[in-house]
């Protein structure tokens, strides 16, 4: 494999340098960036996926796969420092209020498997529990909304709990020093407890409210490339199915295509990972990547209502099943 992979980096070199005929179809791709929204996990195999096989080229794209700089992947897709990233539906919907051209363009994953953990030794069983509790995130504003409204559900007072910013700090390290809890994608830290052996706490956002099972993580890109490169946005959106729905249909491949790509993962995780992962990304929906208008207007109303927006969302415009293959 690694043999084809030099050989397609002469190709691509050649093209550039002389423009020689066997080259001719790489020069025809179009480069385009994606961002990650985090390091690289199973939420992205879909992605690496459509790289690695091809998928992408076969719809005429080269596409480069990056890790957010300090900006942040909805930043980077906004300004179109990347064409497309990997973004949550919170934090779509919260741009979008403040005027934001951010655009949801598939669900990841059908349903919401993210909440809040915590090692089982610190007794946090319910929202309520978080009282007195330090917790740890990235900074963001749908962080801080979302567990002042689960603990208002509860009648318990968020303003009883410390957020502290840990950015990318590996979760069993900081709950061993300076945080008690922390928001987790169950897929990967959840099965990484597993294989440790560390037992844990969780606490589903989907638990406490239907409102709350919104599409975390989503494809985005901005408005501008919707008016003006739908082609590319339906290029990339074909590709990236096609990748999701191979690492639904073979688990074991697709986690060895993200271990190839990204070496310095834990291997034994990814596999473990991908294998409660694959069939949840399309779930029960119709097919990989469709998303539900009231999925977002009961996320955006449950927002409203506690205060965590100003104003209603255009739900309509913040999301689109268009570029999704029939």
């Amino acid at each position: 494999a690694a043999g084809t992979n030099s050989s397609g980096a002469d190709a691509d070199g050649a093209s550039q340098e002389s423009g020689n005929t066997d080259a001719g179809q790489t020069a025809a791709l179009t480069k385009v960036k994606v961002v990650l929204d985090w390091t690289p996990n199973t939420n992205h195999t879909g992605l690496y996926v459509a790289r690695d096989n091809g998928f992408f080229k076969n719809h005429g794209l080269d596409v480069e796969i990056i890790q957010p700089g300090e900006a942040g992947a909805d930043t980077m897709v906004a300004t179109g420092a990347a064409d497309f990233g990997v973004g949550y539906q919170e934090g779509i919907t919260q741009a979008r209020i403040q005027g934001v051209p951010l655009v949801s363009i598939a669900a990841v994953i059908q349903h919401n498997t993210s909440g809040f953990a915590s090692p089982a030794d610190k007794n946090i069983k319910t929202p309520t529990d978080f009282e007195g509790k330090t917790y740890g995130g990235w900074g963001s504003p749908a962080e801080e909304a979302v567990i002042d409204s689960l603990m208002q559900e509860q009648k318990a007072d968020a303003g009883k709990v410390k957020i502290v910013n840990i950015g990318d700090a590996d979760f069993f390290t900081a709950v061993k020093k300076n945080i008690d809890f922390a928001w987790i994608y169950y897929a990967w830290t959840g099965v990484e407890a597993e294989l440790r052996g560390d037992k844990i706490n969780m606490i589903y956002l989907t638990d406490y409210s239907d409102k709350l099972d919104y599409y975390t993580p989503v494809l985005e890109t901005n408005e501008k490339m919707i008016a003006e490169r739908s082609d590319i946005v339906k290029a990339f959106v074909a590709g990236a199915s096609e990748g999701y729905i191979f690492a639904i249909d073979h688990p074991e491949d697709a986690a060895e295509i993200l271990i190839k790509a990204e070496p310095d993962l834990n291997a034994d995780l990814v596999r473990a990972s991908q294998k409660w992962l694959s069939p949840r990304y399309q779930d029960d929906a119709a097919r990989w990547g469709e998303q539900k208008p009231e999925v977002w207007t009961n996320y955006a109303d449950w927002m409203f209502e506690h205060k965590l927006l100003d104003k209603k969302l255009e739900a309509d415009k913040a999301f689109t099943n268009e570029f999704l293959p029939e």
